[in-house]
């Protein structure tokens, strides 16, 4: 990072903690009505502190990460609330994990095997959530599976068979849906009749499942994990925007290397980009274009929503800022703004004439949803868009 010339901090993220603990409070809310408690995962901020105390405010019930080291950063920064690592350790991690978390997602006997033996040197009980695979085709046991594995999990010492999990719309985007979630339902019955237990936690999935979460009977999914739709207040399925959530607790600012009136047509023979795009461009008459001191090292530049009044040009290394050459643009120096915000709900806006008009204007407010003091209050969480329903159906 460098400072600027008035000696801002330069690239930096702002995080706008009101408005994650409001996100946080509107989705604990609404869940909470169906029997579903939310995990605050926190891996896109790396472990944050803040970001995980404002979470806990608006009433997460545990928190999770899938990095050791960030599970280990809320730990060592006095977060005393229940951590859920969020994916499985290799075996040589089993220590950090008992360290660091109350609970670990596992597949694998081996990694239960080693858990155990770490469990059993510090004198604790380790909580296991055996993840099922439900079509994504990511991580988890094969359904047929669960019933085997679960009870070699209960024959083992020092460890403790938390509930039952799954990941969905990850590697391969399939949707959660009545189907699947019935079927994990379905798993965690079975497993709690033949083996005369009582799994508390059957983990549903993560924000991609909060469609289903508000349409359809929860039956035994009491948990989500969710980050993206607190963080960035957008459906991970189609990146549009939740309606009553705000989508600008995350603002990048970067300072402008160069803003300089330019043609929009390039002058000579073109061939592919340095990135291997051959991108044609329209004529729009002379621009202000605007260079930011950041590139594709950096950050991924689809990811962005400019300023108003601006596009984001993704050809290039730098991410620059084009706008209206009669209207005055970023000088050499200042700092640029952008959200970061999904690509769908991204590209939908960035060639309005003011992209940020649609999200950012407050109206009605839940009555049981109170906001934070410094934002305005955001519409109310209801239905989505018809564009964004149609989509998950």
């Amino acid at each position: 990072m460098q400072a600027t010339g008035n000696g801002v901090i330069c690239p930096r993220i702002e995080v706008d903690l009101a408005k994650i603990e409001y996100n946080t409070r509107a989705l604990v809310t609404l869940l909470s009505d169906r029997g579903i408690d939310v995990t605050g995962v926190t891996k896109a901020t790396l472990g944050s502190p803040e970001v995980a105390s404002a979470m806990i405010a608006g009433g997460v019930s545990r928190l999770g990460d899938s990095r050791l080291e960030n599970l280990e950063a809320l730990r060592h920064a006095g977060i005393q609330t229940p951590l859920t690592l969020l994916r499985s350790p290799t075996p040589d991690q089993a220590e950090r994990a008992v360290a660091s978390a109350n609970i670990s997602q596992v597949s694998e006997l081996d990694v239960v095997k080693a858990l155990s033996v770490a469990a059993g040197r510090r004198g604790v009980v380790h909580g296991l959530v055996l993840m099922v695979e439900l079509g994504d085709l990511r991580e988890g046991v094969m359904p047929g599976d669960v019933l085997d594995i679960a009870r070699r999990v209960l024959l083992t010492p020092h460890v403790t068979l938390a509930g039952l999990g799954t990941n969905l719309a990850c590697r391969a985007g399939v949707v959660p849906s009545a189907d699947n979630m019935g079927e994990l339902s379905a798993l965690a019955t079975l497993i709690e009749a033949r083996l005369g237990l009582h799994l508390p936690l059957v983990s549903g999935g993560n924000s991609a499942n909060l469609a289903w979460a508000l349409a359809a009977p929860a039956g035994r999914v009491n948990d989500l994990r969710l980050g993206e739709s607190i963080l960035l207040g957008c459906d991970p399925l189609t990146r549009v925007p939740l309606s009553g959530l705000y989508t600008d607790a995350l603002t990048l600012v970067v300072p402008v290397i160069e803003s300089l009136a330019k043609p929009t047509v390039p002058r000579g023979a073109t061939g592919e980009t340095a990135f291997g795009v051959a991108t044609p461009m329209g004529e729009r008459g002379t621009i202000i274009q605007t260079i930011a001191a950041i590139g594709r090292q950096d950050v991924d530049p689809d990811g962005l929503t400019p300023p108003t009044g601006h596009r984001c040009s993704r050809r290039q290394q730098r991410p620059s800022g084009t706008g209206n050459a009669t209207s005055p643009g970023p000088r050499h120096g200042d700092p640029l703004r952008a959200r970061l915000l999904g690509p769908a709900a991204r590209d939908d806006v960035s060639v309005r004439d003011d992209p940020l008009r649609r999200y950012d204007t407050p109206a009605v407010l839940p009555a049981v949803v109170s906001p934070p003091a410094p934002p305005p209050s955001p519409p109310p969480f209801a239905n989505r868009s018809a564009a964004a329903a149609a989509a998950t159906r």
